[in-house]
């Protein structure tokens, strides 16, 4: 790999936010926190101006399958046109697909334009709580979309979104798709460590990223990024990624809700749904070690 994007991916729901005001404060080195509208990794690479601008042709013109099949040439663009202007800084760029291929079996993310994948992974019986918040649906309607296969965003091909089809899968899917390709560097990042040791996780990512280390900067970063500021921000500006059903992007920040939520009928189908990569990751589904570690 020799491209110049840095894709921050993630299922819905699992800290990629929260990781990207983390690294524009840390990149920025401001003296003040940076805005929650203003923040790199963005926009996201399903957005459809993205395509719009770097194909010549309108995607309301084309299938969701023509669509998918133009994807990797504007990552290959992108990534190229970064390493001709020589930036010094990679570039970071949010994703939620899980790592699919066109009808063509070429890679929707192309290896060529990736310099690294950092991945946020969380707890599924949290992120259900949390993607049940954010699309306003019910908490077992969230549970069935982490385990349908053919769970998809903005997957009617009549409807013109600011954001393409995205396939997600399943969540341990998603989590497999990302984590076992070949060929691709990938640093994965769990949302509870992230939450335990916020700076240590940021300059994990910050080296995996090929950016110089300093720990007052780190410090500075997470400070800046504190949940309470996010909440406020929002309560302030609103927040232009908040989905309309949701009343608020920045929730909770927390992890294990999912304990008093969710039924036990909910729990069960969650770890029979995932529990191998559940257990891989340290997300115990037996009932004397349900804590994260």
């Amino acid at each position: 790999m020799n491209g110049a994007v840095i894709w921050l991916a993630s299922y819905p729901k699992s800290g990629n936010t929260w990781m990207r005001v983390l690294l524009t404060n840390y990149v920025q080195d401001g003296e003040t926190p940076v805005s929650v509208n203003e923040l790199s990794g963005g926009p996201i690479a399903s957005a459809r101006q993205l395509l719009d601008d770097n194909v010549g042709i309108e995607g309301s013109d084309l299938t969701q399958d023509e669509i998918e099949r133009l994807r990797p040439y504007v990552y290959e663009r992108i990534s190229d046109r970064i390493v001709e202007e020589g930036s010094p800084r990679p570039v970071f760029l949010k994703v939620h697909d899980a790592y699919t291929r066109t009808s063509e079996g070429v890679p929707l993310i192309p290896k060529r334009a990736t310099a690294g994948v950092v991945y946020l992974l969380r707890d599924p019986r949290d992120v259900a709580v949390s993607y049940a918040h954010h699309a306003g649906i019910g908490v077992g309607e969230a549970v069935d979309a982490l385990g349908n296969p053919n769970h998809a965003f903005f997957d009617r091909a009549s409807t013109i979104n600011e954001q393409l089809r995205q396939r997600l899968s399943t969540w341990s899917g998603h989590v497999a798709s990302w984590t076992t390709e070949p060929g691709l560097r990938v640093l994965t990042v769990r949302y509870e460590d992230l939450l335990a040791d916020t700076g240590a996780a940021l300059a994990a990512v910050v080296r995996f990223s090929g950016l110089d280390v300093d720990a007052d900067r780190i410090a500075k970063a997470v400070e800046f990024s504190r949940f309470e500021e996010l909440r406020a921000q929002e309560s302030a500006e609103g927040f232009q990624e908040r989905q309309p059903k949701a009343p608020m992007f920045f929730r909770q920040g927390s992890s294990g809700t999912w304990r008093s939520v969710l039924s036990p009928e909910h729990v069960a189908k969650l770890e029979g749904d995932h529990a191998e990569a559940m257990e891989r990751f340290g997300y115990s589904t037996q009932p004397e070690g349900r804590m994260t570690p």
